[in-house]
């Protein structure tokens, strides 16, 4: 879909650090560019969709198990007490590529800007700490290695 961040970022239009963590039939799993921290997973289904309504039995099929294996993932990456998984589906007050944001939190982000929930994801945002590109490699190739691994039965 043209203009679409989501859609640019897996097409390599723009630039993605980390790359592709890891694919299943309908979903994308990547690290997030902005400023949620280290380890903050994103979630998206391969097609542009910009509502969860819109998916098909088989994208919705896939969805939960994955959002539990990649907070697994993001849990392990950066030791975080908790995971929060967040839709996010709004750019400029306009629906957008649906993805979930799975972002570890620990007790030093907590500590740091002193509140949780969406107050912290708001302070974080305020705060612009993105994360550097190197790091962002380091721990993609760590999720990516987390998510080869199969869960047991």
């Amino acid at each position: 879909m043209e203009g679409c961040l989501a859609c640019d970022l897996s097409t390599g239009l723009h630039t993605l650090p980390g790359g592709l963590i890891h694919r299943s039939d309908f979903w994308l799993v990547e690290h997030c560019i902005g400023p949620l921290g280290l380890g903050t997973l994103i979630v998206k289904p391969e097609r542009h969709v910009t509502s969860v309504d819109d998916l098909t039995l088989a994208e919705a099929a896939e969805l939960g198990p994955l959002l539990r294996r990649a907070s697994q993932v993001a849990k392990e990456l950066v030791r975080a007490e908790q995971v929060y998984n967040c839709l996010w589906s709004h750019a400029g007050g306009a629906p957008v590529h649906i993805h979930y944001v799975i972002q570890p939190i620990t007790a030093d982000q907590l500590t740091r800007f002193g509140t949780h929930g969406p107050a912290l994801q708001v302070a974080m945002f305020a705060g612009g700490d993105t994360p550097r590109p190197d790091d962002v490699e380091r721990v993609a190739a760590a999720a990516r290695a987390r998510f080869s691994i199969p869960e047991p039965a």
